[in-house]
Order: structure tokens, then C-alpha cells, then sequence
């Protein structure tokens, strides 16, 4: 239960980020290809929906329950998420997700969810000629393509242009954090 609090506090973070502008240097970097158990029929579903749809969220959309930040995720938006997936989180040191999903640490889990979101949809295309993104959280994460492979601070992106119908989901293998000074 607490997983899938925090995949949806991961999700929710990710979709809020705002997108800073940065130099085009990787603007000749391959794509990632989206993946089939991402995709969906239509782009009536917004991002919450999306998300459970795919099965592979679990946590994340648990982290944005614990955290109010699912109403955020299903705004109007438009919303990029870095989403996380239940693998990403289960590599996190023991306990981190339930310490997270703590009502007493709901502020940092928001913090957290919020540094996964960029405000407006920013598809893989314009992914890669960034080298920065500000995110809902007031972060900004890195972005670079090494080995033509996308990268979001640490995490690489598994998944890219999972349409909802208000934004974006690039799935990412690994949590990322905010500085938690």
C-alpha cells in the first residue's frame, strides 16, 4: 500500500515540473521507442488514469495519494512526468518508501513527487535538446543522451511519449531526488 502511495506521489511530481529553456546540444540524439504495455487506445485518459492503466505504477500513484497530488496529476496541465515504475522504487535503500509515505513526511514526499513533473508537454523530441528542466518542485533536474540513451539526472528513460490526454509520461528505471536541504 505504501509503494503504491509513493509511485503515485512519483507521477504526480514529475508532471508538475516546469521546463527550462536550455541549448539544443543533443538535438541530434536517437529517441527512446515508446513500449507497448505503455500505450493506450485513445488520449481521453489523463495522467492518474494512464498510469493505472499500465499496471506498472503502483507505487508511484500510492506516494501521490499520500501526498494530495493526484488532483494535480488529473489537472488540465499540460504535465511531462518522469514516472518511476515499481521497479525503480523497489531499488531505493529498505524503508525509504514507507519513511516517505509517513503522514508526518508528507511535505519531502511532495517534494520528491513534484521534482518527477515538468509544467507542459514536453515529448521525447524536445527532451533531448535540453540539457536541464525545471521542475514543479523548483529544481531543475539534468537531462543528457550518453550512449544514445536518454537520461534524467540519474535515471534512464525506458519509455518515452506515453500520450494522456492532458501531457506526457516518460517512464524512467530509478527514482530521482531533490536536493533535501
Amino acid at each position: 500500500m505504501y509503494r503504491t502511495m509513493l509511485t503515485s506521489a512519483g507521477a504526480a511530481l514529475a508532471l508538475i515540473a516546469t521546463v527550462a529553456t536550455a541549448p539544443a546540444q543533443m538535438a541530434d540524439a536517437p529517441l527512446v521507442p515508446m513500449m507497448d504495455h505503455y500505450e493506450t487506445k485513445t488520449i481521453e485518459n489523463d495522467i492518474v488514469e494512464v498510469a493505472t492503466a499500465a499496471g506498472t505504477f503502483n507505487t508511484l500513484l500510492a506516494a501521490a495519494t499520500a501526498a494530495d497530488l493526484v488532483d494535480a496529476l488529473k489537472s488540465e496541465g499540460p504535465l511531462t512526468v518522469f514516472a518511476p515504475t515499481d521497479e525503480a522504487f523497489a531499488k531505493l535503500p529498505a524503508g525509504t518508501v514507507e519513511t516517505l509515505l509517513k503522514p508526518e513526511n508528507k511535505e519531502k514526499l511532495q517534494a520528491v513527487l513534484l521534482y518527477h513533473v515538468v509544467e507542459g508537454k514536453v515529448t521525447a523530441e524536445e527532451v533531448v535538446k535540453l540539457t536541464s528542466a525545471k521542475t514543479l518542485e523548483g529544481d531543475s533536474v539534468d537531462i543528457s543522451v550518453k550512449n544514445g540513451k536518454v537520461y534524467v539526472d540519474n535515471a534512464q528513460v525506458i519509455a518515452a511519449d506515453v500520450e494522456a490526454s492532458n501531457g506526457v509520461i516518460h517512464v524512467i528505471d530509478a527514482v530521482i531526488l531533490p536536493s533535501m536541504d
